[in-house]
């Protein structure tokens, strides 16, 4: 029993992700840690001439308080019982993990692509990128959510749990307000450039070895699923490196091989024409059922990374205790 303990949070925040999603009408940690950011970010553009060093005074003050707070709780409730801990804990990393919420999300995309309404599949696709929407026809509306499904694959589910398996549910805040950071602040034009780098670079190095061992997952996923594993192998190898990010195309290019299409490509920020390389081949037009494809892939992905750090996990605590 006690080596079932440490798992039990994990696989239980999992299964609650996956049966019931996003408590859109709750308060979450992620959307707290957001309004944080926001009122940092004001702070230090109204008191840091150096917007460098505010920006890392305010990445350091996301992280102690996110991981402070959430380590304290978990750390009261274990104290007052086990069981109650377990629950707290085990509600935390549900609320860390989004594969229910990217399936979810990216499906609005497809049901509006099947409707032939291009402008509500715009507004859909919008809710889950960051770049402009506004001149994206059909495929580049469909290619925009494979291509969220695929990165974040990694980013909102595969990474996470590796960081809770761990480090605990903690471990996960963490990673998670750092992600946070990134998506809000970590962009490299004029208005962010200073301020978010250090968030920008930080999260770099925490996606580092799991964005490459979630393209692994990917892979093997490919080929259980019936998907072209040994192509998502072959463009993995080749277009990994083809992104500004060091950590972005390692699972873009698999799910770009697994599908046999091309992603990536020239896309607009804040009205801004960005020039990026493609990823994959163009074999085949992309259509909408790969972003049913993409999300098999994922929660593929997901099921096979969770087993894999659960044992992880189970042998920590198996030495330690």
């Amino acid at each position: 029993m006690r080596y079932l303990i440490p798992l039990m949070p994990l696989v239980i925040g999992f299964l609650l992700d996956a049966l019931i999603g996003d408590p859109y009408s709750l308060p979450h940690p992620i959307r707290l840690i957001g309004k944080l950011i926001s009122a940092l970010e004001k702070f230090v553009r109204a008191h840091f001439r150096n917007l460098r060093a505010g920006g890392i005074f305010l990445a350091l003050t996301v992280i102690i308080l996110s991981g402070g707070i959430s380590a304290g709780l978990l750390f009261l409730c274990y104290r007052l019982n086990v069981w109650l801990g377990m629950a707290a804990e085990s509600i935390l990393c549900y609320y860390m993990l989004a594969a229910r919420c990217l399936r979810d999300e990216s499906m609005k995309v497809y049901r509006a692509v099947n409707e032939a309404d291009t402008e509500k599949a715009r507004k859909a696709v919008s809710m889950i990128v960051g770049r402009d929407t506004a001149v994206l026809d059909r495929e580049g509306i469909i290619r925009a959510a494979v291509e969220t499904v695929a990165e974040n694959t990694s980013d909102g589910v595969t990474a996470p749990i590796m960081y809770m398996a761990l480090f605990g549910a903690a471990g996960g805040v963490v990673y998670k307000s750092v992600n946070t950071m990134d998506s809000m602040i970590g962009y490299k034009n004029e208005k962010y450039r200073d301020i978010g780098r250090f968030a920008a670079r930080f999260d770099d190095v925490l996606n580092f070895i799991p964005s490459r061992l979630s393209a692994l997952f990917m892979i093997l996923s490919a080929s259980l699923s019936g998907m072209d594993g040994k192509n998502a192998l072959r463009i993995w190898k080749r277009d990994r490196r083809k992104h500004a990010s060091p950590n972005s195309a390692q699972t873009e290019s698999v799910c770009a091989g697994a599908l046999g299409v091309r992603l990536a490509g020239d896309a607009y920020y804040f009205g801004e024409l960005h020039k990026k390389p493609y990823i994959g081949d163009d074999t085949r037009p992309i259509e909408n059922e790969d972003i049913r494809r993409a999300n098999r892939l994922m929660y593929l992905a997901s099921v096979l990374c969770l087993a894999v750090f659960a044992a992880v996990r189970a042998l920590i605590y198996g030495v330690i205790l």
